[in-house]
């Protein structure tokens, strides 16, 4: 079901709100240009002495009205909101059931001020937020313009070519101008464009030697490939390993590189059941390269798609970019190690992969608030960024980008619907569903204008009831000033 943000994921656009204010503008010029109208034909039975006399008596014309839209950034300098004022709001909500064992926060990030909490050290099953680490870790570790390149190189024998997996799974499949679910994504047929030019190819080969380990990570099901929620984990993949590139939600290959280098091989003119894994000889010549979107907006794609191989990708480029084993094991250990050294309390958490699907990962509510809130502190515009916190700040604020939008964008598209659709457009958060399993954490802007961050993790009930509830916890943050 798309629209989730796990096993069980969404693109509804925002009005503009800025068109309504451009057609009252239209309209009111409209109106003038209609009413001098009337006024000529009113006119016409008039000498010419009257008819001289009407216009020399009209007004000149209003300038135009210039629109210049803006939007209203938050402020870190309105009414602070008090604890008591948070948990009258979240209380009834809560006392009203249905949400099972509950781990929440709700955190100032201007000041760092806890407004409210429900056991919010509890490591539960947090599903998809757990990318909020991943994609802390990638920004914390990887430069935000960097890209993922995918290679072919000559083989030993003429004739033959090696696909080399750099570790994009973005690279698409689909044709010049066909949309994907990842923007900006490297088109495999200008791969093959640079292969041709070098003469035929008869054999091609793959190497998956980036990535060590399994391809499958602990607590993860089997089914969830066909059920197009995620692919073996390989160096080398199409469209995330997605039979039809334009669904979100679509089955996945079950051996992705293999997949890739016979589609390639299908397209230079090769047989493909030829394919096997393979290696290039040291210093073979480089016949064509391609590159992923950049970092930060791959972090961005993997939050607000909850894009599950592609935040296994990013874990993995962070274990490799810190030295460390890029397995499973390696990777979401590496991420934990990089959130720890840069002060951030990682103790309560237990990983076993980077995108949250597995059911033997666990997180605390504060982890996930404390993640968000060096993202969303003050800027104190620092020239050199000297200062440790601030310079956390200034590398995670693209986490913000990524989070989808109310009613508006990602998994959260169609969410915010009747009583919680005070929170539409206000809140922004990363979506978590599991079997039993629902999460939200993000930013929300009081009615004061002051940007508040939560965390709210449930495990036991059925997610098509808690979600809801979770949307109108995170809704009541929108409705109040909470003095």
């Amino acid at each position: 079901m798309p629209g989730f943000g796990g096993r069980i994921g969404a693109g509804l656009h925002l009005p503009d709100r800025r068109g309504k204010r451009i057609a009252v503008v239209v309209a009111v010029l409209l109106f003038a240009v209609v009413a001098g109208i009337g006024v000529g034909l009113g006119v016409t039975t008039l000498g010419a002495t009257g008819l001289a006399d009407r216009v020399a008596a009209t007004a000149p014309p209003p300038p135009p009205v210039v629109v210049r839209p803006a939007l209203r950034p938050a402020t870190g300098n309105g009414p602070v909101p008090s604890p008591g004022g948070v948990g009258a709001v979240l209380d009834p909500l809560i006392a009203a059931g249905g949400l099972g064992t509950l781990s929440g926060q709700v955190l100032d990030p201007a000041t760092g001020t806890v407004l409210w909490q429900q056991d919010p050290g509890a490591a539960l099953m947090p599903g998809s937020t757990a990318k909020l680490l991943t994609a802390s870790a990638a920004l914390l570790t990887l430069d935000h313009q960097s890209r993922l390149r995918t290679t072919v190189l000559a083989g030993a024998e003429p004739g033959t070519v090696v696909l080399v997996g750099g570790g994009d799974p973005t690279l698409s499949a689909a044709g010049p101008g066909t949309a994907t679910g990842y923007p900006g994504a490297a088109r495999l047929d200008d791969l093959v464009d640079q292969v041709r030019v070098h003469g035929p190819v008869s054999r091609v080969l793959v190497d998956v030697s980036r990535y060590v380990g399994d391809a499958f990570a602990p607590g993860w099901f089997p089914t969830d490939v066909a059920g197009g929620y995620i692919a073996p984990i390989e160096p080398i993949m199409l469209d995330g390993g997605r039979a039809d590139p334009s669904q979100e939600v679509s089955p996945r290959a079950a051996k992705p590189a293999t997949a890739a280098a016979a589609e390639l091989a299908r397209r230079l003119g090769a047989d493909p059941d030829t394919v096997t894994v393979g290696y290039a000889p040291t210093g073979a010549a480089v016949l064509g390269e391609v590159s992923s979107p950049p970092v930060q907006d791959l972090v961005a794609t993997a939050l607000t798609e909850s894009d599950n191989v592609l935040a296994e990708a990013l874990a993995r480029e962070v274990a490799r970019a810190t030295g460390a084993q890029p397995s499973f094991s390696g990777a979401s250990q590496a991420v934990l190690t990089v959130l720890r050294g840069r002060g951030f309390d990682v103790s309560g958490a237990a990983m076993v992969d980077g995108s949250g699907l597995s059911i033997n990962d666990a997180v605390p509510a504060t982890l996930l608030t404390e993640l968000l809130g060096a993202a969303a502190a003050p800027d104190h515009s620092n020239p050199d960024h000297s200062n440790t916190d601030e310079q956390r700040t200034v590398a995670l604020r693209a986490l913000l980008v990524g989070l989808p939008v109310a009613g508006g964008s990602g998994t959260l598209a169609d969410r915010y619907h009747g009583p919680a659709a005070g929170g539409r457009g206000w809140v922004r958060a990363k979506t978590g569903t599991l079997t039993g399993v629902n999460s939200l954490a993000g930013t929300v802007l009081d009615a004061d204008g002051r940007m508040l961050v939560f965390a709210l993790l449930s495990n036991g009930p059925n997610p098509v009831s808690v979600r809801p509830r979770l949307d109108a916890l995170a809704a009541g943050l929108r409705s109040c000033g909470c003095h």
